[in-house]
């Protein structure tokens, strides 16, 4: 009788601490998930600034500056719930901004333009990285939180379900191969 207790404690006690590493694991996934939000929102913040920048600095002719100006300054003020279309809109019109190699030596062209264009350039290769680094770690903490394990424990918690950020992050070819 003492031995099935002790057998039942110690199957108890391996389970309690399968299921405490299992929610670490969780809970580690979800802030690798808020750092990576983070890296994002600050690389989206810095596209917009910079494309802001340079839509105001009179380098670009007055319609794209007019059109890179108005989505840069879409994607600074979007709400969570537009965050993804406006920054879709920002890296449209960046592609229909620089369409061609003639806009991007304009701009390198002018003073300070070398500087402002690399700048782009690095700021526009950045955003797909840091959104795949969010959208793995999203990737990662679903697949966990979908084990019924985690379910029937409710492992998670009172953490939202993690969601993908989606949205259009294709650079210009002409921006990021000349300015580079």
């Amino acid at each position: 009788m003492t031995a099935t207790l002790i057998w039942i404690l110690v199957v108890l006690v391996a389970v309690g601490l399968y299921l405490s590493w299992t929610a670490g694991r969780l809970d580690r996934l979800h802030a690798r998930i808020d750092a990576a939000r983070a890296a994002l929102d600050a690389q989206l913040l810095r596209r917009a600034s910079v494309a802001q920048e340079l839509a105001t600095s009179g380098v670009l002719d007055p319609a794209a500056s007019m059109v890179l100006y108005e989505a840069a300054h879409a994607a600074r003020q979007a709400e969570e719930e537009q965050r993804e279309v406006a920054e879709s809109e920002l890296s449209q019109a960046l592609r229909a901004v620089f369409a061609d190699a003639h806009q991007v030596d304009v701009v390198r062209e002018a003073p300070g333009g070398e500087e402002a264009a690399h700048e782009l350039a690095e700021a526009v290769r950045r955003v797909p990285m840091a959104r795949r680094f969010h959208n793995d770690a999203v990737g990662a903490a679903r697949r966990l939180r979908e084990h019924r394990k985690v379910r029937w424990f409710r492992l998670a918690g009172h953490a939202p379900f993690p969601l993908a950020f989606e949205m259009d992050d294709e650079s210009p070819p002409a921006l990021v191969e000349r300015a580079a």
